[in-house]
């Protein structure tokens, strides 16, 4: 009522009527809200003479001394009562703004009555809850973050976790698999974290349906029970080679010794290279089918021992690469370029002696007979040394699910650390599978803990992801990295890998990014006290240089497909890192063969939870993200040095024209190195207390793994496109290849080729820049 009364008393006071305010004051979480309304008059607006303008002459008048407020309210009121019609306008108009202000007045009263804070003070709205989030700052300071994960983290908590997500047999796809993502998203649950999963369905390749693969030689018949997926099918017959471990470097010998390659089959030694790459090389020698199996000098496994593996030289479904795995049906026929077109399967090392007894021929290199089978001759294998193999395994299309759980961050919930581990195996799995998936839940527990009940706010988010199908080449990783690839590129962080970390007691590894070598080697000086108060203070921690990335490395497909800075930790016994976990890939892998080499399984999970949780905790707790952009100088500096060293070595024999220099390359490289220094200046001249000029900075470092990836190569075809750590004719190192290859003779070098993948890895150095060193209107012609 007293809004309508004022209303009223406005427009008969003369005031103007092009605008009337209503001032609701409601107490709403203790907050006024003000709803101003346009009053306007149509008539007015077409003949521009409205009420407004004429007060407003009048009031003008009125300072000049002709005419009083009073008058003008006599005016308006007399000119009211000349016309019946106005009279009745008005009368109207009285009326419905009192009805119009006695609704406004009951309204809002009502609406105070109902909004009284009666409610319980625990129960926010998700909406609210979500705005907290986002703009509440961190409390812990970092030494309080590392000590609560800290005491959260015990050995004897992993004895428990260990039992409890060990599997005699959890195959990809299979009910052992779905009973694992259930029991994992089931914790994830419990641990607050809002799970959910990313279905597939995708082919997965398996022993024959019926029947069985076969390799026979002479009168001997072998019937494997291990093999290789993505195998080609078929029959191939051919001379029986031994090629030691089935590197490049192994068959250019062989030819060099004067062994005829085409056609044959070769037998090779497990190590050293993946399958897929062992297949890879025998298939571009002409070889049609290759025996791969673990000789007593690098196994330690029992002689009837089987292996398997996949030869698929990618990661995911090979048969829907560069997008992810839906119903096959809906797309048309494609496959992997990475799937070999040659016979490959694995055999034990009893078969494998039986063969060598069977093979005669020249005796091989002496570093190549250094094998332990017991009562053989390692002989390269003669002319009339015929084997026959016969591959049937069977394709399926399989249903699988990874699992996820998040905590969110509080400042930057949309950039996210993702950890994860691989949870299938083939056989028992313990050391592939079943301690990186328990060392991720306890880290899981362990942090939601400190969310939930310690006060700690991560700035960014953590996501923790269950994999599954990894055996068969990292599919579940891969298939999500695919249906999310822009997603992931914009707003994942780092990836840190827990597969197999545990594989040994002597030394400390890692593989990955450049990016991530400063934050380890911190991460190891920080935990230096916790280290040598337990039994590892005599284990060796390498940290200076981190190891090369193999392409069967399950972070690999996230920093040279998806351009995410990654990381893998392992603990392991081979100081070169040529031949992995002997008991990887067979029924052997279990925990009593783990704690038989390491004696202390328990105590080693949690130191290693303990640096991938600290490296992940730095990186959502710190303003600025711990990724150290000045490694990739020095790495990319290396190529160009080596690189213009080849060229003019080349020039100088006159093998390539003097026009052909890599001063374009030392420009991008150049300014590569000046975009990096300008930002870490960018970087102390900045208020990084900002939140908006923080997020700035970090988006640009963290595009420098992504900018590395080769805009110039397709996904599907090639698949690891990153310059630096990828693998193909795009790389960096794939150009000093074929550099190399000119002291083989000028047949072996293409000129134009060169050109052409010269011109394209410069330029995605130089884009790459580019994007460092800031916003376009910054460069100033600098390209």
């Amino acid at each position: 009522m007293d809004q309508a009364r004022s209303t009223i008393s406005k427009i008969f006071n003369g005031e103007p009527r092009s605008y009337t305010r209503f001032n609701l004051t409601q107490n709403m979480e203790g907050e006024n809200s003000q709803v101003e309304m346009k009053l306007s008059s149509d008539i007015d607006e077409e003949t521009g003479n409205s009420v407004g303008d004429h007060f407003s002459q009048n009031h003008n008048q009125n300072q000049n001394g002709t005419w009083s407020q009073k008058h003008i309210q006599e005016m308006y009121l007399c000119n009211a009562r000349r016309t019946p019609r106005n009279l009745c306008f008005m009368v109207t108009t009285t009326l419905l703004i009192f009805i119009i202000g006695y609704l406004i007045g009951y309204l809002a009263h009502n609406k105070q009555d109902k909004q009284a804070p009666n409610c319980p003070e625990h129960i926010v709205s998700d909406k609210q809850d979500e705005e907290t989030r986002v703009y509440s700052e961190p409390e812990l300071d970092w030494d309080g973050i590392k000590e609560l994960l800290k005491q959260k983290l015990s050995p004897n908590r992993f004895d428990s976790v260990f039992k409890e997500f060990s599997k005699e047999s959890h195959e990809a796809g299979s009910d052992n698999d779905r009973a694992l993502a259930l029991q994992i998203k089931a914790r994830f649950q419990q641990y607050r974290m809002k799970p959910w999963t990313d279905d597939h369905f995708v082919k997965l390749q398996n022993l024959p349906a019926s029947g069985t693969n076969k390799i026979t030689i002479g009168e001997k018949k072998l019937e494997p029970r291990g093999y290789a997926a993505y195998s080609a099918n078929g029959v191939r017959q051919g001379r029986l080679v031994y090629a030691h471990f089935g590197k490049e470097n192994d068959f250019i010998l062989l030819k060099q010794m004067g062994v005829n390659l085409t056609g044959s089959v070769a037998l090779v030694r497990a190590g050293k290279l993946s399958f897929a790459e062992k297949v890879a090389n025998a298939a571009k020698h002409q070889v049609v089918a290759i025996l791969i199996y673990p000789d007593p000098a690098e196994y330690s496994l029992q002689p009837n021992t089987e292996l398997y593996g996949h030869v698929h030289l990618g990661s995911g479904d090979p048969y829907t690469p560069g997008f992810p795995s839906f119903n096959h049906t809906q797309f048309p026929p494609v496959q992997s370029s990475g799937l070999p077109s040659i016979l490959a399967q694995t055999i034990s090392a009893n078969a494998a002696a039986q063969l060598f007894r069977n093979m005669n021929g020249k005796n091989s290199p002496p570093n190549w007979d250094e094998g332990r089978l017991m009562g053989v001759t390692y002989n390269l294998g003669g002319d009339n040394d015929t084997v026959t193999v016969e591959v049937n395994n069977s394709l399926v299309e399989k249903m699988i699910h990874n699992v996820f759980g998040i905590i969110k961050g509080f400042v930057d919930p949309d950039r996210y650390v993702v950890i994860g581990a691989q949870r299938d195996s083939w056989g028992p799995g313990f050391t592939k599978a079943t301690v990186g998936t328990s060392i991720m839940m306890e880290l899981a527990r362990a942090i939601s803990e400190m969310v939930a009940n310690n006060g700690f706010k991560p700035r960014r988010s953590i996501i923790f992801a269950s994999w599954t199908a990894g055996e068969y080449g990292n599919v579940g990783a891969t298939e999500w990295l695919e249906g999310y690839l822009t997603t992931l590129n914009l707003k994942a962080v780092s990836y840190i890998n827990l597969d197999g970390i545990i594989r040994g007691k002597k030394t400390f590894q890692a593989s990955g990014s450049p990016l991530l070598q400063s934050l380890l080697a911190n991460t190891l000086k920080e935990m230096k006290s916790l280290i040598q108060s337990s039994d590892l203070s005599n284990v060796d921690f390498q940290t200076e240089n981190l190891k090369p990335m193999k392409v069967d490395d399950a972070a690999y497909p996230f920093v040279a497909f998806s351009g995410i800075p990654s990381i893998s930790l392992f603990f392991t016994d081979d100081r070169n890192g040529d031949i992995d976990y002997q008991y990887f890939g067979t029924v052997e892998d279990t925990r009593e063969k783990l704690d038989s080499i390491t004696f202390r399984t328990s105590q080693m999970a949690e130191i290693a939870a303990q640096i991938a949780g600290n490296m992940a905790l730095r990186l959502v707790h710190d303003r600025l993200l711990s990724l150290d952009i000045s490694k990739y100088n020095s790495q990319i500096r290396a190529f160009v040095i080596q690189i213009n060293r080849l060229l003019w070595q080349q020039q100088k024999s006159g093998n390539i024209p003097k026009t052909l220099t890599s001063q374009w390359l030392i420009s991008a490289a150049g300014s590569f190195s000046r975009a990096s220094h300008n930002l870490i200046s960018d970087i102390q001249n900045s208020d990084l207390e900002d939140v908006e000029m923080c997020r700035i900075i970090n988006d640009r470092i963290m595009r420098v793994e992504h900018n590395l990836l080769s805009p110039y190569v397709s996904p599907k075809d090639t698949p690891f496109r990153h310059i630096v750590l990828g693998s193909g004719s795009h790389t960096l190192s794939d150009l000093v290849d074929h550099l190399k290859k000119l002291n083989q003779g000028p047949q072996y070098f293409d000129g134009d080729w060169f050109r052409n993948q010269f011109a394209l890895a410069t330029w995605t150095i130089q884009g790459c820049a580019n994007a460092l060193s800031g916003e376009v209107w910054e460069k100033d012609n600098q390209i």
